[in-house]
């Protein structure tokens, strides 16, 4: 039996501190100029073989794009409501267009965020932490310390609701687009939640009720170019806690969603934003009727 000399001697607990300790994320690795990626950044074969080309990837399947403009109109409103249901049952994804949010809103948050993380490391280095008690956390990799193996990216946290983030802490280089972001997100999911709720044969308001869109957290991935993409990835696979997300997403796309067991594209559409449906509000597809989605709002209660 062979023994790998290099495997006794790595120390990948030693490694992964030495990392977070530097406080210079990903992008910091990138800037030094590494050719190598860290080791913990390293995934198994069977999760890299996933992420090849023509494996278990459905281009037949396309996620729906529900256009909510008219959604104060009765008869549109029915239609929405019916097209949300269904893709809340099959995908657990779809995309929204004619949402009421400026696309110069989107655009300045994109960008701010962008921004925050092309910052000098030194700059960055002042909000990396993995607490959240100002409301404000840059981190690489929240799982870092207890995942089998890390992904590409940095994330900017930041708490909006139901109290927001002190103020004074937001970088300032976003906390103008943030601000503005959570006003918007916030009246955006309002709209939605009603309409969800609407689907599910409940209460417009049943979910606002409930405090169910109290606590709001935005959350800002950045993926720096890799010196060997083939050996990781960006973010791995998982569900969210919440009841609903949204995300932007750039025009580079990358967001998959699996269905069954196969996995689906979720093409970037101009001015779109992508709403997933957390596991608080997860519909029971084997048996998708009002009475049992009824069931799933009264164990949020």
């Amino acid at each position: 039996m062979a023994t790998n000399v290099n495997d006794e001697e790595y120390d990948r607990v030693k490694e992964v501190k030495q990392f977070d300790e530097s406080k210079i994320g990903v992008k910091g690795l990138v800037d030094s100029g590494i050719t190598t990626i860290p080791r913990f950044f390293v995934h198994p074969p069977d999760v890299l073989s996933q992420l090849k080309p023509g494996s278990k990837i459905r281009p037949d399947l396309v996620i729906p794009a529900i256009d909510l403009s008219g959604v104060d109109s009765h008869h549109n409103r029915s239609l929405i409501v019916d097209q949300i249901r269904q893709a809340c049952s099959s995908f657990g994804f779809f995309q929204i267009i004619n949402h009421g949010v400026p696309l110069g809103v989107l655009d300045r948050t994109f960008e701010s965020i962008k921004g925050f993380h092309e910052e000098p490391t030194e700059i960055k280095a002042r909000f990396y932490t993995r607490g959240l008690g100002t409301g404000v956390s840059y981190i690489s990799n929240v799982d870092l310390y207890n995942s089998k193996a890390a992904s590409w990216r940095d994330t900017l946290q930041l708490r909006m609701g139901p109290k927001m983030a002190d103020h004074d802490q937001i970088p300032e280089i976003c906390r103008n687009e943030v601000i503005e972001w959570d006003r918007e997100i916030k009246r955006l999911g309002e709209v939605l939640s009603g309409l969800m709720c609407e689907g599910l044969g409940v209460e417009t308001s049943r979910l606002k009720e409930m405090t169910c869109l109290e606590g709001r957290t935005m959350v800002g991935h950045y993926y720096p170019k890799c010196p060997q993409p083939d050996l990781t990835i960006g973010l791995a696979y998982h569900t969210d806690p919440g009841v609903l997300t949204v995300v932007q997403q750039d025009h580079v796309g990358g967001l998959q969603v699996k269905y069954g067991e196969d996995w689906v594209d979720v093409k970037p559409v101009p001015g779109a934003l992508v709403i997933n449906v957390g596991d608080l509000l997860q519909l029971d597809e084997s048996n998708n009727n009002n009475n049992n989605n009824n069931n799933v709002l009264q164990k949020l209660s």
